[in-house]
C-alpha cells in the first residue's frame, strides 16, 4: 500500500468516485453532490483557505485501486484557542483494514505535526459545524442533507488508532403531528395572545425584510458566544440568496416584540430526499430530475437549520410558539404535507439547547461524534468543556 497526494485532477476525481463504489451496495447512502465537496476543497470558494490550509490523500494497492481517502487541514483562527493546538481530519473513508487506516491517519498527524499542531478532531469538516461533522455511530439509516455518513466498522478504526471521544453530536426528532404537551401548548398560545408578541412566516416577496431580522437577532443571541463573530448585511444577504431557491415560506418563522424583531425558527425542505435521485450531479438532467420528484411530493421531512432568541426574551417559551405555529400550518391537506422534523445536531457540551429540543417533543433520532486525538499519548484527555 502507498499513498497518494491529491494532486491532479484525476485525483480529485478519484477522491470522490471511491466513496461512491465503496457504498455501491449500501441501500440507505445518498451520495453528495460533487459540487458540495468541491467546494470545501477550492481556495476560490472556501473562505476556510483564507486562513488555513488542507491537504488530500488516496491510498492505493499495489495494483493502484483504492483502499481509502482523507484530509488534513488547519484553521489558525480556531487551532490555537485550545490548549493543545488542534487540527483537523475529514472526509475519511476507508475499506474495513486497520493498517490501511493507520496509514492515512499517519499521514494527518504527521502533516498536522509539521505545523505546530499537538492533536486533531476528527472527521470534521474544513468548513462550519453544519456540514459534514462528526461520525456516524448510530442509526445508520438514509443520511440528512450534508451529514456525514459511514459504516459502523469506522468507529473501531478510530478507536483502535487512539481516538478518543470529544463530543456527541445529537440530531434530534418528532412527528410533525405530534402534539406538544398540554402545559407547553398553553404556554405557545399565552404567547399568541400577549398582544406586545406577533408571530409570522417568511413571505419570499420581502426577503430583504425578513433577511435583515434574521442579521439583527443572530447578532444579538449568538455574538456573545466566543469565536462568533458579528454578521454583516452582505454576509446575511449571502446566505438568503443561496437558500432562496429552496425556502419554503410555511416553516421559516419569526417572532417579534412591539414590532421588534427577537427570534427566528428557520428549517428547509430535507433536501437528500430529492439528491438521492440526482446521483451526486446537479446538471440540467440532475436538476429536472430534482424539480420533478419536489413536485410529486417527495420531501416528507422539514430540517430545522437555524434557531435563534435574543437573550432578553430567551426562557419565555418562544421555541414552543415556533413549533405549535410550523405544525399547524404544514398539516394542510391542500398543500405538501410534512410529516418528520429533524433538528439539526446539538452538541452534548450545549445542555440547554439539549432542553430546548426536549421542550418541543424532541427525542434524540441519530448521534454522531466528534473524536479527538492527541499527539502525545501522555498527555491527559479531556471532554469538550460544557457551555455556560
Amino acid at each position: 500500500m502507498h499513498l497518494q497526494l491529491v494532486s491532479t485532477r484525476q485525483h480529485a476525481r478519484e477522491f470522490l468516485r471511491f466513496s461512491v463504489r465503496l457504498y455501491q451496495h449500501d441501500p440507505h447512502y445518498i451520495r453528495p453532490l460533487d459540487h458540495d465537496l468541491e467546494q470545501v476543497f477550492d481556495p476560490l470558494q472556501n473562505k476556510f483557505f483564507r486562513s488555513g490550509a488542507l491537504c488530500r490523500w488516496l491510498l492505493l494497492d499495489a495494483q493502484g485501486r483504492t483502499l481509502g481517502r482523507v484530509a488534513a487541514f488547519v484553521n489558525e483562527r480556531t487551532a490555537r484557542t485550545f490548549e493543545q493546538p488542534t487540527g483537523g481530519m475529514g472526509f475519511f473513508e476507508c475499506v474495513d483494514n486497520q493498517e490501511a487506516a493507520n496509514m492515512l491517519l499517519d499521514a494527518c498527524k504527521q502533516w498536522l505535526a509539521a505545523r505546530g499542531m499537538q492533536a486533531m478532531d476528527g472527521p470534521i469538516n474544513f468548513g462550519d459545524r453544519d456540514r459534514w461533522w462528526g461520525l456516524l455511530i448510530d442509526n445508520f439509516g438514509p443520511p440528512i442533507y450534508a451529514q456525514n455518513y459511514n459504516p459502523p466498522y469506522y468507529r473501531r478504526l478510530l478507536e483502535t488508532y487512539g481516538f478518543q471521544l470529544y463530543f456527541n453530536q445529537y440530531t434530534y426528532f418528532r412527528k410533525v403531528a405530534a402534539p406538544l404537551s398540554p402545559d407547553y401548548r398553553r404556554k405557545a398560545n399565552r404567547l399568541y395572545a400577549d398582544p406586545d408578541y406577533s408571530f409570522e412566516h417568511l413571505r419570499l416577496r420581502q426577503l430583504s425584510k425578513y433577511t435583515e431580522d434574521f442579521r439583527r437577532v443572530y447578532n444579538a443571541a449568538w455574538v456573545k458566544h466566543s469565536g462568533v463573530k458579528e454578521m454583516s448585511p452582505e454576509q446575511a444577504q449571502g446566505i438568503m440568496r443561496k437558500l432562496r431557491p429552496v425556502l419554503d415560506e410555511r416553516i421559516c418563522w419569526f417572532a417579534y416584540y412591539k414590532g421588534e424583531p427577537v427570534g427566528f425558527f428557520i428549517a428547509l425542505p430535507e433536501l437528500n430526499e430529492l439528491f438521492r435521485h440526482v446521483g451526486g450531479r446537479l446538471d440540467w438532467w440532475g436538476k429536472l430530475k430534482f424539480a420533478y420528484h419536489r413536485w410529486r411530493g417527495a420531501v416528507r421531512t422539514m430540517t430545522g437549520i437555524a434557531f435563534g432568541i435574543v437573550p432578553d426574551h430567551q426562557g419565555k417559551d418562544l421555541e414552543t410558539a415556533f413549533i405549535l405555529a410550523a405544525s399547524q400550518i404544514v398539516q394542510d391537506p391542500r398543500q405538501v404535507t410534512y410529516e418528520n422534523f429533524v433538528m439539526n445536531w446539538i452538541g452534548d457540551f450545549n445542555p440547554k439547547m439539549m432542553t430546548v429540543a426536549v421542550r418541543v417533543g424532541g427525542t434524540i433520532w441519530r448521534t454522531h461524534a466528534t473524536f479527538r486525538y492527541l499527539f502525545d499519548r501522555k498527555q491527559p484527555f479531556e471532554r469538550a468543556p460544557e457551555i455556560d
